[in-house]
């Protein structure tokens, strides 16, 4: 199931006797536990009955032992079991023994008053354990993986009505673009934006555009935008406000030239006839990066791209050889990719 449908059951007071959560997505992981303890279990009952193991020191015979004992003066018994190391195809070698079996007995016949949670925090487990499959099979389950093009949108969304407010596709396009696909920043963000335009409103384009902390990616984009649209004031001025902000001519070259590569990789991929799936695969991106590079990359032909490099490249040996300054060098470079677009028009 998915992490929003999960939080929201948890709010209503809805649980299940078991789950798991598997994935290195840290954020996600967190956010469910933290849903866990405030929605299952009070205040003056966590002392006595909220449970924290450690699977690299305890053993999950000793867990479901501490599951299948009554909680103490309360309704019920909330037991996180972390790093379930023994769920990998390769556990690490520990003094501590697991008897996973036991486990698997227990999720047959779980207890009444127990929410067990076991999190496997890692990219992948073994599949084709018999405790694997059971759990998958009888656990509420949760892949807390980094978000996917197609659900970023909703958590966005939702995101945005937990904090009690309101926003339209076109923000939540920009916000992506702007700071990525990074939960933990997703909501760090919309905090800010909430207590700015205030509980029950919306946020305005102009509110994101003043307020949201562009990650490095984003302001690299934003000058190969500059550079798209032949608007040589805007680029210059993105450059100015970065410089500000202490960011070094010589890394802003890089990130800009990541980008012209990643744009030059998508168009040649594109030609083989790649899927935007397969690119971001390909590439290892995320698929809406790898979706903004398709929409980028059709701006410029393949001799552009390359000249771009070039002319970047050219300008870092310049600089790191002390041949120019480095503002005015950039500047000039700037210059230049701008030009020949527009001989190219």
């Amino acid at each position: 199931m998915s992490y929003i449908t999960i939080i929201e059951e948890m709010k209503k007071k809805k649980f299940a006797p078991v789950y798991y959560f598997h994935g290195s997505e840290t954020y996600m992981v967190e956010a469910l536990k933290q849903a866990l303890i405030t929605n299952g279990i009070e205040q003056d009952e966590r002392e006595t009955n909220l449970s924290i193991y450690d699977l690299e020191e305890t053993a999950i015979q000793e867990i479901i032992s501490d599951a299948e004992t009554f909680p103490f003066l309360g309704d019920r018994k909330l037991i996180f079991a972390s790093n379930a190391d023994f769920l990998r195809a390769k556990p690490a070698k520990t003094e501590i023994i697991h008897h996973p079996e036991v486990l698997v007995n227990y999720l047959d016949n779980p207890a009444p008053y127990s929410i067990l949670i076991v999190i496997a925090p890692y990219d992948k487990v073994d599949e084709r354990k018999k405790v694997v499959k059971k759990l998958k099979k009888v656990a509420k389950t949760v892949a807390c993986e980094p978000l996917k093009e197609w659900n970023i949108k909703e958590v966005i969304q939702k995101v945005a009505e937990e904090h009690g407010v309101r926003i339209s596709d076109e923000v939540i396009d920009y916000f992506i673009s702007e700071i990525g696909t990074n939960l933990m920043i997703i909501h760090s963000e919309m905090k800010k934006l909430a207590l700015y335009v205030g509980e029950g409103n919306t946020i305005r384009m102009q509110d994101a555009e003043i307020l949201l902390s562009s990650q490095e990616n984003s302001s690299a984009l934003k000058l190969v935008d500059a550079i798209m649209a032949n608007n040589l004031a805007k680029a210059i001025d993105i450059t100015k406000d970065l410089e500000k902000m202490n960011e070094d001519p010589i890394a802003l070259i890089s990130l800009v030239a990541s980008q012209f590569r990643s744009l030059l990789h998508v168009k040649l991929l594109k030609e083989q006839g790649y899927t935007q799936q397969q690119m971001a695969g390909q590439l290892k991106i995320h698929p809406y990066v790898a979706k903004l590079a398709m929409t980028r990359q059709t701006k410029f032909s393949t001799n552009e791209l390359k000249e771009a490099i070039n002319l970047l490249t050219e300008t870092d040996v310049q600089i790191k050889t002390g041949k120019m300054e480095k503002s005015l060098a950039f500047e000039l470079l700037l210059y230049q990719l701008i030009k020949k677009r527009q001989t190219l028009i």
